[in-house]
């Protein structure tokens, strides 16, 4: 009996020894891909610190005599605007962004998943299509559309695709999500005398909730992160968003205070951060579930 199992022994110290360095392995490789993500986030949180001139050139990733100055100069704003301003234009988008985005893609959303009606499997197809529409392809009409309606250099042209269902990947998802309702809910409230606009709103919208939160996270982070939107149909300098207020940095003689750019770069990711960081566990239940439906 000892002859038989003895052999059995080193086989097992065998597979466990691959299995350990197998392990070992996997988490040196991922340690080495977080180092690649996190260097530019420290690198940038260092040159915060850093007098303007030791920023470009200088190979240490974190300074050794933290300065404040950067922050500091933030307070005298940028060719006589307050770095608020920007700030507020930027909240301002984002939000009505977010409200029209979760409005209009959550009820287009509703009639695709709950109600039949002809030619609805075309313009559901023909939705998506356009997601295959490069961005660029329709800057030209569509400021040429707003320019003739003197609607230029508002947010008008910014956010009134967002109240018009354009944003075709978001009402892709609610449907999904919605289909993944039970019907039952439906007919209950048909039974109780609801319309459609009621079911939507005290039944459907409620229960979709982790869709309907991921589509606005997402849109307050492209909202707030967009540069090509602002620079095209923005051009008093009062109503920059946060993102051409960084390009102010830079004067005409092509000088840039680079500490003043990466300081006001470290506080616009405050907004975005608190606003995951305040939706997070909805993303997640809104990814996982949305797409798996239906």
């Amino acid at each position: 009996m000892t002859s038989a199992t003895s052999p059995a022994r080193p086989v097992a110290r065998a597979a466990r020894e691959r299995r350990r360095t197998g392990s070992l392995a996997w988490h040196i490789g991922a340690l080495a891909v977080l180092a690649v993500v996190l260097y530019p986030v420290v690198w940038v949180v260092g040159a915060s610190f850093k007098p303007g001139k030791d920023i470009i050139g200088s190979l240490q990733l974190l300074p050794a005599h933290p300065v404040g100055d950067n922050f500091a100069g933030l307070a005298d704003g940028i060719s006589g605007i307050s770095v608020g301003t920007f700030f507020a234009n930027s909240l301002t988008y984002a939000l009505l962004a977010v409200v029209g985005t979760v409005l209009s893609s959550s009820l287009t959303a509703y009639a695709f998943a709950k109600i039949r009606f002809a030619g609805r499997n075309l313009l559901f197809t023909l939705m998506i299509g356009t997601l295959l529409l490069p961005y660029h392809v329709l800057l030209i009409p569509q400021y040429v559309l707003f320019r003739r309606l003197e609607l230029t250099d508002t947010l008008v042209p910014l956010v009134a695709g967002k109240f018009l269902a354009t944003e075709a990947f978001f009402v892709f998802l609610m449907v999904q999500f919605m289909r993944g309702l039970p019907r039952e809910l439906d007919e209950a409230a048909r039974l109780d005398g609801c319309g459609h606009l009621r079911t939507y709103w005290s039944i459907v919208l409620p229960l979709s909730r982790p869709a309907v939160i991921t589509s606005a996270i997402f849109t307050f982070i492209n909202a707030w992160n967009d540069f090509m939107g602002p620079l095209i149909y923005l051009n008093t300098p009062s109503k920059y968003t946060v993102s051409l207020g960084l390009m102010m940095f830079r004067d005409q003689e092509g000088l840039s205070d680079y500490g003043g750019m990466i300081a006001m770069s470290m506080v616009a990711l405050l907004p975005v951060v608190a606003f995951f960081l305040a939706f997070q566990r909805y993303l997640i239940d809104g990814m996982a579930t949305s797409g798996l439906k239906g």
